[in-house]
């Protein structure tokens, strides 16, 4: 199939090889603001992770936590009536996904202190506190300490 003139090769990389940041970047220069704008309207419609991002990076609407604290719940206290499963690791990815959108050490903070109640309340309430899982409370509650020390005000000593 003949490639169209539009449609030429990026004399940079080999036919082969996969598109990077910097293949991305490039384009993104050649783009006015109108037609900025217009890329990003159609991100924000493709997906609802989008939505969430551009809510939580502008600071949009009441609470830019609350999808965060959504996933935590739904992963780390799901509905075993309903054959839900749990996932530490996907519950772990909304305080990462937060961290890349915004990554205010309050937001943070709240986020990991929301993570280890959600945690430590499912367990309870299915009397599941065994040791890999205490253990893993724990180290929860141990990487809590530098956001919010982050959030704490200083205080000079004389």
């Amino acid at each position: 199939m003949a490639r169209r003139d539009t449609e030429a090769k990026s004399p940079e990389r080999s036919p082969k090889s996969k598109p990077s940041w910097t293949d991305v970047k490039a384009k993104l220069a050649g783009l006015d603001r109108l037609a900025l704008a217009g890329l990003i309207q159609n991100l924000y419609a493709a997906s609802k992770d989008n939505q969430v991002f551009l809510h939580a990076r502008f600071g949009l609407g009441d609470n830019v936590l609350a999808p965060y604290k959504e996933t935590i719940e739904r992963w780390l206290w799901p509905d075993v009536l309903r054959n839900q499963n749990y996932s530490v690791a996907k519950a772990k990815q909304a305080i990462s996904s937060y961290r890349k959108a915004v990554g205010g050490p309050e937001g943070l903070a709240e986020l990991m202190v929301f993570f280890c109640e959600t945690a430590a309340g499912f367990c309870s309430a299915l009397v599941w506190m065994t040791k890999p899982t205490s253990m893993h409370l724990s180290g929860c509650l141990s990487r809590l300490s530098k956001p919010l020390r982050l959030c704490l005000p200083v205080t000079v000593t004389r």
